[in-house]
């Protein structure tokens, strides 16, 4: 078959379509965006009529995924790391009314916190919903797990969880594809409450699932994945996960290694492996590019002193592996030898910090709110994730807090109530209607005194220009959830309109309820996007 050279993320995409999908749902996040962009724009899966639109956020795009497995037709979630929260509802209930269709969760972590929040650990999401997970070492793996995944999916009739993180996601590498499968067909479920979650139903279900935990258990243990490598060296026995694996093979180029070692990219657990490994070896290095979920499994309660990873120091507790981390661990070189790669890219490349593009509309709309905010005081706007986020940084220093998708407006609100009036909530048109609008209801429920800045750039600009669910649909859905209209206020954020935009961000400051202020202009990366200017123009002769 045709080798191709591919991203990790690109790798799934495609193992995916090689596979036999039908349908992907996600919503985008770095660094999981660029699986669903490949499938929109492949030719082989516009001719196999793959569905690959953007969902509103996570959780939609879970549960559309579980419903076109409902409909026995093979389909994948993708999300990053943080998007499983907001997807976590569906997610952890899926595994209990399991699959039809094969139904795989493509989640990518960011350990690092490249461009994240946090650097939490999918793979506890699935040990906690007790479904298969698999976790790539390359680009080929990539590729493998999703092809073969549905086939697992459908073989134990549940959801297949596959993590991968972003040095993976974002390097390449040469891929073999497998035979083209054909997608399936229509086929609802032969028990016809499998998916009623009723509580008389969940609990037979909820035994059904964990009396297949056995065979998650066997299959892992015959798994491709999962591979014991023999060593004449038992002083150190290595267990090496997912990437890490490779970051550790990168130290022995000549195949010089030495050590027992066993790699692992399914879970749960090969048990009879593991145990081989703790029984031969005097002590054990746990490599995983992640949380301590697997070192945690091995010392237990006891604590076992023989057990080393990044509870007891040898790797460092937060940040992503590499290369050098682990060498330093193995003792390959001397301490003043080795140099993390953070330090050579300081010594070449000046530190240049993310900042809003030359001529963006959310930089003049900060600056009319810093102005508007002056008699206020400092520290009461609440903002969401964006590139609007960056106003936190000088010289705007707009914001004041970024927890998660749609907290902005729930914040200002709890402000709100605490006594800080006015609180002000800034928010994206693409945050908005990926979870802010409930916030928005509250408020409104309430005739709470604070004011929502729905910064309207027509996409969903900071993962790269995808489209936005809120285009053209703003006003209506305020309107519709109860804003007064006269407070639903549009303005177009340029520096000549700077005076206007301070007298009206001052007056809906001063109104004791909820208002809505809507900066709109075209984000300038997305201008040259003929589709969306069309939709643009279309909207504008309403």
């Amino acid at each position: 078959m045709q080798k191709l050279l591919l991203l990790g993320a690109e790798a799934i995409a495609q193992g995916a379509i090689d596979g036999g999908m039908s349908g992907i749902y996600a919503y985008p996040g770095t660094p999981s965006t660029e699986i669903t962009e490949y499938v929109q724009h492949y030719r082989l899966a516009q001719e196999r009529k793959i569905h690959s639109q953007w969902s509103t956020n996570e959780k939609t795009a879970m549960e559309a995924g579980l419903g076109m497995s409902y409909a026995g037709k093979r389909a994948m979630v993708c999300m990053k790391h943080v998007g499983l929260n907001v997807a976590a509802d569906a997610f952890i209930n899926s595994a209990i009314t399991g699959s039809n269709g094969g139904l795989l969760v493509t989640v990518a972590d960011d350990p690092s916190m490249h461009s994240s929040q946090n650097e939490q650990d999918s793979r506890y999401y699935g040990k906690f919903a007790q479904i298969p997970i698999l976790e790539p070492s390359s680009q080929q793996e990539a590729y493998d797990m999703a092809y073969l995944g549905f086939q697992l999916s459908e073989k134990f009739k549940v959801p297949i969880l596959i993590r991968i993180t972003t040095r993976l996601a974002h390097s390449r590498a040469g891929v073999e594809r497998k035979p083209l499968l054909d997608q399936n067909s229509i086929s609802l479920p032969g028990n016809p409450t499998q998916f009623v979650l009723l509580p008389s139903i969940a609990r037979v279900q909820y035994k059904g699932l964990l009396n297949s935990f056995i065979g998650f258990i066997e299959d892992s243990e015959h798994s491709d994945f999962n591979h014991y490598y023999d060593g004449e060296d038992k002083s150190l026995g290595i267990l090496a996960c997912g990437l890490a694996y490779n970051y550790l093979m990168e130290n022995f180029p000549d195949d010089q290694f030495k050590h027992p070692l066993l790699k692992i990219g399914q879970y749960p657990m090969p048990r009879t492996k593991v145990e081989r490994l703790m029984s031969e070896c005097k002590e054990v290095l746990v490599l995983e590019d992640g949380y301590p979920i697997i070192e945690e499994v091995l010392k237990g309660y006891l604590a076992k002193e023989h057990v080393h990873g990044r509870l007891d120091g040898t790797l460092p507790r937060d940040g992503e592996l590499n290369p050098n981390i682990i060498a330093k661990a193995l003792k390959l070189h001397s301490e003043d030898e080795v140099v993390t790669i953070d330090e050579e890219i300081k010594k070449i490349v000046k530190n240049r910090p993310p900042a809003m593009c030359v001529g963006c509309g959310h930089i003049d709309a900060y600056n009319a709110l810093n102005e508007a905010l002056i008699d206020y005081g400092h520290g009461r706007v609440f903002s969401d994730i964006g590139c609007y986020t960056l106003g936190a940084l000088p010289p705007y220093n707009a914001i004041n807090s970024c927890v998660d998708m749609g907290a902005s407006i729930t914040m200002a609100k709890g402000a709100a109530d605490a006594g800080l009036i006015p609180a002000v909530a800034v928010i994206g048109d693409s945050t908005f209607t990926h979870s802010g609008i409930t916030g928005l209801i509250d408020a409104v429920n309430e005739g709470s005194p604070i004011t929502v800045m729905i910064s309207d750039n027509f996409t969903t600009g900071m993962t790269g220009g995808q489209d936005s669910a809120a285009l053209g649909k703003i006003e209506d859905i305020c309107k519709g959830v109860g804003v007064d209209p006269d407070h639903i206020i549009v303005f177009t954020p340029v520096k000549k309109n700077h005076k206007v935009m301070v007298e009206v961000m001052k007056k809906e400051l001063a109104y004791p309820g909820v208002s809505v202020i809507i900066p709109r202009r075209q984000c300038i990366q997305t201008t040259r996007n003929v589709a969306l200017n069309e939709r643009i123009r279309e909207l504008n002769l309403r």
